[in-house]
């Protein structure tokens, strides 16, 4: 049987219990490297947080192997695809990542380095599945 990474799902509720946690998420991610915030200038954020507090669920499912996120992680993928209406350079991928661990570590109470290892574990692989509908990459 996958891992359905259950203890991923309660570690997110955890962090979505600090209201700030999106948009913590971004203020760290903005800073992290030189090219992201200009990737963000026409961005509605309302909109972008909706977005990413979902993605994040759908990613969690991804990794734990659901076919039932199957069709919305490929949508994603496609809007950050090089030819998307928001493309993301892969090499941006591990940015993303390492600013949502530094988060998930900041709000969840019950963070370890394990917990957070299985936090980069599961993200890596939806990063990968963005990586690999990047075409030419």
């Amino acid at each position: 049987m996958a891992d359905q990474y259950e203890d991923l799902q309660q570690s997110y509720g955890r962090c979505l219990r600090d209201k700030r946690f999106i948009e913590r998420f971004y203020e760290v991610f903005m800073a992290s490297h030189p090219a992201i915030p200009p990737m963000f200038a026409r961005t509605d954020f309302g909109a972008q947080r909706v977005a990413l507090r979902r993605g994040i669920s759908v990613a969690i499912l991804h990794a734990a192997g659901s076919g039932l996120s199957r069709r919305t992680t490929e949508q994603m993928a496609d809007v950050h695809a090089r030819h998307g209406r928001a493309p993301v350079d892969p090499a941006l991928y591990p940015y993303w990542i390492d600013s949502l661990l530094a988060v998930i570590a900041e709000t969840d109470p019950e963070a370890t380095p394990a917990l957070l290892a299985r936090w980069r574990t599961a993200m890596g692989v939806v990063c990968a599945t963005f990586t690999e509908r990047y075409p030419g990459h």
